[in-house]
């Protein structure tokens, strides 16, 4: 026992090396725990891949630079990861890995692809 503030508190007891820690059960069928996840989730990278292809600006913040502060990457999205963006620029040949946390938003210049809950929608 410890005594805190006036009060006596019992240890606390912690599962010993020898206690089975429980494992995720797999969902029934053929589907695996990723594919559920990546198509329940409508999180920005899915939102990206979705949207592969197609022309963005692409409005990126570096807030410890003096430099670069705030900078836009135009072109073309090839990949998105879930702490990265890729854009090709077809007008110079570059090609930009933009880390997720600097990116603050995507403007499109065409129609976009969106899915959310099993269904497709345009935007």
């Amino acid at each position: 026992m410890i005594f805190i503030n006036g009060n006596y508190y019992q240890n606390p007891t912690f599962p010993s090396n020898n206690t089975p820690i429980p494992q995720p059960s797999s969902p029934p069928g053929n589907i695996s725990s990723q594919s559920l996840m990546t198509m329940e989730q409508s999180y920005i990278e899915n939102i990206l891949r979705l949207n592969k292809g197609k022309r963005v600006n692409a409005y990126v913040s570096y807030p410890d630079s003096t430099e670069w502060q705030n900078k836009i990457y135009s072109g073309i999205i090839e990949e998105a990861g879930r702490d990265h963006l890729i854009i090709s620029d077809p007008v110079t040949g570059n090609w930009y890995l933009i880390r997720m946390i600097y990116l603050d938003y995507v403007e499109f210049m065409e129609r976009i692809n969106y899915s959310h809950s099993y269904s497709e929608k345009n935007f």
